[in-house]
């Protein structure tokens, strides 16, 4: 179609064609694995190549080829390294953390279950909703952000892309669970490894001249200035607010008791944590160069715009598996996530036998996907959906785990500063078209700012 690097069709074959592979590989793989134990923690016998490429892949979503370059084209510097750092932050974090929790709670397999031994009824309810729901949102951003992508390439329309999605990953893991989540993350790290350096060197090639910090600093000098404002807050606020909301996510702590052993996890984690930093760092730093090149770029598509300048079609297919393979291997993780967290604590509003709880979170995840297919029909701004989801984490993330060290924190206080935490981020929080807040621009004049 003119205006479009490659044709609906042939973007429709690629999508059917990855989305068809990994389900059929993650059903078959899924016929000798079965239980709920499989379901929900792999049966806790994951060794360390698989729990690595798990932890990298479930971690790495679509939101890499947006997020980063988007937030360095106004944030600078400090943003990208704020991403970098945020995204690797819990797997250091979970060294610690993963261990004790694991030691205390030998046959657990999620976080608010570990936070129910340690508060009242109620406060738990209140953890595992929020949690719920960041899943639900960071869920949504994810197949709001592959569709974008395909009908930027091919001008599929937005609801093509999110029904394949949905339908195809919810196949298979509704059907294996943790167990098939992990055996096909194996193979989408791969794809995303290779694609992610042809990219890379890609763009090497087309902009030999142009990727070193002194052409970033002859064009936009502000993005790299000591003096700019937005490379410390931007950085700060991305570090807050990637580290906080994956501390949450119930996909990462059912990978901390999937381990074989402590020395599995430890080793998985670093490695982890070192494998993701340069990535997100380097698709950041793809903005800076992006901006640079072309101020007038749109901030979500700078990567887009600096791999693609040449409209080379065989370099937007590998866009489009790539971007496939970031959103099912996250996709997947999230939908598992949230059926684990209907099951295993699901259970104390509804006293239910896992049977009749697994089948349960099953028509829940299809109602809840049926959501999410309707929100990413809508193109909504990604960073926004993610922006949400992060506002609500950053609310809890401090009360909640110091709380884990210090037995002498009140409940009382803890709700108190959770929903002061809440009311002051939604003051601030911004529009969707970020030119304004509830203080900044509708209580009070921007001018005041």
């Amino acid at each position: 179609m003119e205006g479009y690097i490659l044709s609906k069709s042939a973007s429709i074959i690629s999508l059917i064609a990855v989305c068809l592979f990994f389900a059929t590989i993650g059903i078959y793989y899924s016929k000798k694995f079965s239980g709920i134990n499989n379901y929900l923690t792999a049966n806790r016998n994951i060794g360390f190549f698989s729990l690595t490429t798990s932890l990298v892949a479930s971690a790495l979503g679509a939101w890499i080829l947006f997020g980063p370059s988007s937030a360095a084209t106004w944030g600078g510097i400090g943003a990208v390294i704020g991403y970098a750092l945020g995204t690797a932050f819990p797997m250091f974090f979970l060294i610690f953390l993963g261990k004790k929790i694991r030691n205390e709670n030998k046959n657990g397999s999620s976080l608010v279950e570990f936070i129910k031994k340690k508060f009242q009824k109620n406060f738990f309810k209140f953890i595992l909703l929020l949690t719920i729901f960041y899943l639900f949102i960071f869920l949504c951003a994810e197949v709001t952000a592959i569709s974008i992508l395909l009908n930027y390439l091919s001008g599929i329309d937005l609801w093509i892309t999110a029904l394949c999605i949905l339908f195809f990953t919810l196949i298979y893991t509704l059907y294996g669970g943790l167990r098939v989540s992990i055996f096909t993350d194996n193979f989408q790290l791969i794809f995303i490894i290779i694609f992610l350096l042809i990219a890379f060197v890609s763009i090497i090639l087309n902009n030999s001249e142009n990727l070193s910090l002194e052409f970033v600093k002859s064009n936009n000098k502000h993005l790299l200035s000591a003096s700019y404002l937005n490379n410390y807050t931007a950085g700060l606020t991305f570090f807050i607010a990637v580290a906080a909301t994956n501390l949450f996510h119930q996909g990462n702590w059912q990978r901390v008791y999937a381990a074989k052993n402590n020395k599995i996890l430890h080793k998985s984690l670093i490695v982890s944590g070192l494998i993701i930093i340069p990535i997100v760092f380097s698709m950041g730093y793809a903005g800076l160069i992006s901006k640079s090149l072309n101020a007038d770029v749109s901030p979500d598509l700078s990567f887009f715009s600096l791999l693609l300048t040449n409209q080379n079609q065989f370099l937007a297919f590998l866009v489009i598996v790539l971007g496939l393979s970031l959103t099912i291997s996250t996709v997947d993780t999230l939908i598992n996530a949230i059926s684990s967290s209907i099951i295993v604590d699901g259970k104390f509003f509804h006293k239910l036998k896992i049977s009749k709880s697994l089948n349960y979170s099953k028509y829940l995840i299809i109602l809840m996907s049926l959501v999410v297919f309707f929100i990413s029909s809508r193109g909504y701004s990604v960073l926004y959906l993610f922006l949400l989801a992060d506002l609500l984490c950053c609310c809890f993330v401090l009360t909640v785990f110091y709380s884990f060290y210090n037995k002498s924190l009140k409940l009382k206080n803890m709700y108190i500063s959770v929903i002061i935490g809440l009311l002051f981020g939604i003051l601030f929080f911004p529009s969707m078209d970020f030119s304004k807040s509830i203080l900044v621009g509708i209580l009070l004049p921007i001018e005041a700012f």
